[in-house]
């Protein structure tokens, strides 16, 4: 009722369109309350701004503290906003004491992060029958009898199902609900022994309570317990993921080992793939560029604009305070098709100068004058579409203005690298090459010859 009262005025304030509670569905002691947000033109506040205006107040409930969280815009399973993890282990105590260490040297090494959350809280109460299997045996009592008497007495035994026509009846055996009153009742209960008497519960078991967690967690089959903390305002994933490993490879004894989950995991994957996509981006238009020319030379000069294109964005999402997210390692492979499009109109012109006889130095200067208003207008409006992306706001505007930040910065840099550089790397290269005309003459010749 506490969580729900401090839901309640951003109900009516309409930021929050309904509250829906459930009580122990999974575990009697966990409340988990779905909110639904009003549409994105309907309320003031963002998604992650409402979870840190609830953070404190529902943190600060006696013997109850609520963890708000709410889903990412990749829709990966973890918190969104959080970096979710796992300590692997064989024994769940060591794990724990593991978990335990990890979390206060994390506190301790990044003051940013003032809450790690541990998913394993041994703190569920539970009644553990501890049978002396030695006295039951002197005793004539089988485990199996034990077992049934227990069964009966809390949740009922199942002895049959009883078929009347089309349907199934089962039949249960169960002790009344008087009888069962107290934990301690549980002792008063007696087995039936092998000479045929009647033992009490007590001769040949303790009960004792304890703590115990209320889920025991597995990851990749392996004994595990998460942890999961808010990811800083003033860090980006890669830098939290890579401080992490740093305080496991300190912290973690022999035999525990760390595992990323949720979004911290995806990254991980992308970060290893992406290098391998730029790559394969680069050789795709480097062929198709080849086999355009019919040159390698003149494809290596568009090409060797790209990594001056890709510094660019880098440096754009610098500045504008971008961080390198999914989405701007799209906008990344979409600039090396982009970079090398303002190349090509030089290159292709420069070409076709020395075919008609001009010398290196006068194609390539000719080419630079002719082809400057192509390459502006052509920048130009390819600047003024990412114009949007970069002004956008509302629901995923993160996502744009990351993607719109690279086109725009990579190519409004890079330009200096295609008007200034691709001249100068042409002049020096192309004089090793002859020029496609000399080589169609030389065919022609050939074909002459041979008639």
């Amino acid at each position: 009722m506490q969580m729900e009262d401090i839901l309640l005025p951003y109900v009516e304030s309409g930021e929050i369109e309904s509250i829906y509670t459930v009580v122990g569905q999974w575990d009697p002691n966990i409340v988990f309350i779905t909110v639904p947000l009003k549409h994105w033109d309907e309320r003031h506040f963002t998604q992650q701004e409402i979870i840190n205006k609830l953070r404190e107040p529902l943190g600060n409930v006696p013997g109850a503290a609520g963890y708000p969280n709410g889903s990412n815009s990749l829709n990966l399973r973890g918190q969104g906003g959080g970096i979710e993890l796992a300590l692997l282990g064989q024994d769940y105590l060591q794990i724990y004491k593991a978990a335990q260490d990890f979390a206060a040297q994390v506190e301790q090494t990044i003051p940013s992060i003032d809450n790690v959350r541990i998913s394993y809280q041994p703190s569920q109460p539970q009644l553990r029958v501890n049978i002396d299997r030695r006295r039951a045996e002197e005793l004539g009592v089988s485990l199996s009898d034990i077992s049934i008497t227990l069964r009966a007495a809390i949740n009922g035994d199942d002895i049959a199902d009883l078929n009347i026509g089309d349907q199934s009846v089962p039949i249960i055996l169960q002790a009344q609900n008087q009888t069962i009153k107290d934990p301690s009742d549980l002792a008063n209960l007696y087995v039936s022994a092998a000479n045929g008497g009647l033992v009490p519960l007590s001769s040949v078991a303790t009960i004792s309570e304890e703590g115990v967690a209320a889920e025991l967690e597995r990851h990749a089959q392996r004994r595990a317990i998460e942890l999961d903390m808010e990811l800083p305002e003033d860090m980006s994933i890669a830098e939290l993921v890579s401080q992490l490993r740093e305080i496991a490879e300190q912290t973690l004894p022999s035999g525990i080992s760390l595992a990323f989950k949720g979004e911290a995991l995806t990254f991980e994957e992308t970060s290893n793939e992406v290098f391998i996509t730029y790559i394969l981006a680069f050789l795709i238009v480097f062929l198709v560029l080849a086999a355009q020319f019919e040159n390698v030379n003149s494809a290596v000069v568009v090409m060797i604009t790209v990594p001056f294109g890709i510094t660019s964005a880098i440096l754009a999402l610098y500045l504008t305070g971008t961080s390198l997210n999914i989405y701007s390692q799209i906008g990344l492979v979409m600039l090396i098709g982009l970079i090398a499009k303002n190349a090509i109109l030089l290159v292709e012109f420069a070409d076709q100068l020395r075919d008609r006889g001009l010398t290196v130095r006068k194609a390539v200067e000719q080419a630079a004058l002719v082809r400057l208003r192509p390459i502006t207008m052509t920048l130009v409006s390819t600047l003024l579409g990412a114009l949007p992306l970069i002004l956008s706001t509302g629901a995923g505007a993160e996502a744009r203005n990351a993607i719109g930040w690279v086109v725009f910065g990579g190519l409004s840099l890079a330009v200096l690298f295609t008007l200034y550089l691709t001249p100068v790397i042409y002049l020096g290269l192309a004089r090793f090459t002859t020029p496609r005309g000399d080589e169609s003459k030389q065919l022609a010749q050939e074909l002459d010859k041979v008639q």
